[in-house]
Formats: C-alpha cells, structure tokens, sequence
C-alpha cells in the first residue's frame, strides 16, 4: 500500500491552513479578492487558481464531486491517493482548493505537484544495512 500524499505538506497550504484560523473569511467564496495568497498558492500547486478552474469545461460525465460534503470528499480523495485531513479533520481551507484537485486528479485541466518516485532500492539498502548494524550489536 502506498503513502498518501499530504495536502497539507504541499508549498504554502500549511501556512494558509493557519491563517484561516485566524482570518475565517479566508475559507469563504470569493475570498480571492482580498487574499491573494491563495490564488498564489493554488497555482502554484496545481496550475489554475479556483476562478480559472470555474471556467474549466467540465466532462459531460463529470459528477460534481466538488460539490459534495467535505466528509464525502476526505473519503475520496484517500481513494485518489490524498489525505486532506490535519488530526483526521477536513482542512478548513479545503474549500479553496478541493475543486482544483479534483481537475486534476482526473486529468481535466491543471496539474498536481510533481512527487519523485520512492526509490525501492535505496530503502532496500538502508534496510539491510541496519538490519546488519542491529545484528552486529546482538553478537
């Protein structure tokens, strides 16, 4: 089974996840206009900001996922290999980015950050090699 990938790690959400705390309105629609940031951060991750996203035509199968409750989501987005929880609640400032995800998740339009591959081998060797320092110790 694989790692899901952390919302939250990526470049600036953290950061916006704080704020958001303090600065409520920042989860609100439209909030864009007052905190730049966000539109910032969104490119940034992947591509589009939520405003070029709303502009996005949409597959003809496309199910409004977006649109769902934020529970519904968590539960898909950890299908689709992302965590967009922080202690197992949805992030507050999931709202500004959950629609963008989504397009490009399913290849609609934008991008997701770019994630070197694990390498298997290395993990190997550092495996086997502590497994050889802990035999040593035994010894």
């Amino acid at each position: 089974m694989s790692t899901l990938r952390r919302l939250i790690d990526l470049p600036g959400i953290a950061d916006l996840e704080f704020a958001s705390v303090m600065k409520p309105a920042m989860r609100e629609p439209g909030a864009q206009a007052e905190y730049p940031q966000l539109d910032e951060v969104s490119r940034a991750n992947f591509g589009l900001t939520l405003d070029e996203a709303d502009e996005v035509s949409l597959p003809a199968d496309w199910d409004r996922i977006e649109r769902q409750s934020e529970r519904d989501q968590v539960e898909a987005f950890e299908a689709a290999g992302w965590d967009v929880t922080d202690k197992r609640r949805p992030l507050k400032i999931l709202p500004q980015f959950s629609f963008q995800m989504w397009l490009a998740i399913r290849g609609v339009a934008g991008s997701l950050p770019y994630q070197a591959e694990e390498d298997v081998e290395a993990k190997m060797q550092s495996s086997l090699a502590a497994d050889a320092a802990k035999f040593r110790r035994d010894r």
